[in-house]
């Protein structure tokens, strides 16, 4: 091996210290730092899956809440048509109330009406029948007695036209 310039004894040595050098290295490089990149790898991979998780917790949130929205504005629009359809049913009862009171009202004035006219034609109906016994006492010049006057009153008032209003 000389001819090729080869010193075995070194060779042999250079082997034998490239190998433990291999081992040295692998045991405390080579390992520790494979240990650390996995560990690193992992952390990454448990950060990408964190973040993952996130976001879908985040489109989960997001849909809730448009959720929740859509139920508030829903509730409120059935709050604001439960409003507007009590104010028209207050007012409608209030119509319908006033419309009574108000008919009573009519009603009560015709029958003061009615009434304040039935005793003007009673008390023209006395006047008339005063003056009708006045004017047959000065005719005839003497004076009835009650029950003459009172017959002779109501013949007149049962002739006339004027008892029949």
């Amino acid at each position: 091996m000389d001819e090729l310039g080869l010193n075995l004894p070194v060779l042999i040595a250079q082997l034998v210290n490239f190998f433990l050098l291999l081992v040295l290295l692998r045991i405390f490089l080579y390992k520790p730092i494979l240990e650390m990149l996995d560990r690193r790898a992992q952390r990454i991979r448990e950060g990408v899956e964190a973040a993952d998780q996130s976001k879908e917790q985040a489109s989960q949130a997001e849909v809730e809440v448009a959720k929740q929205i859509d139920e508030a504005r829903q509730q409120s629009q059935a709050l604001l048509a439960q409003a507007q359809e009590a104010a028209t049913r207050i007012q409608e009862e209030s119509r319908n109330q006033a419309r009574q009171e108000a008919e009573t009202l009519l009603e009560r004035a015709r029958s003061e009406i009615q009434l304040e006219r039935d005793q003007a034609i009673a008390e023209l109906r006395g006047d008339f029948a005063e003056l009708t016994v006045l004017a047959a006492e000065k005719v005839i010049s003497q004076s009835l007695d009650r029950q003459a006057h009172q017959r002779l009153i109501d013949e007149a008032l049962a002739e006339s036209t004027f008892g029949d209003g």
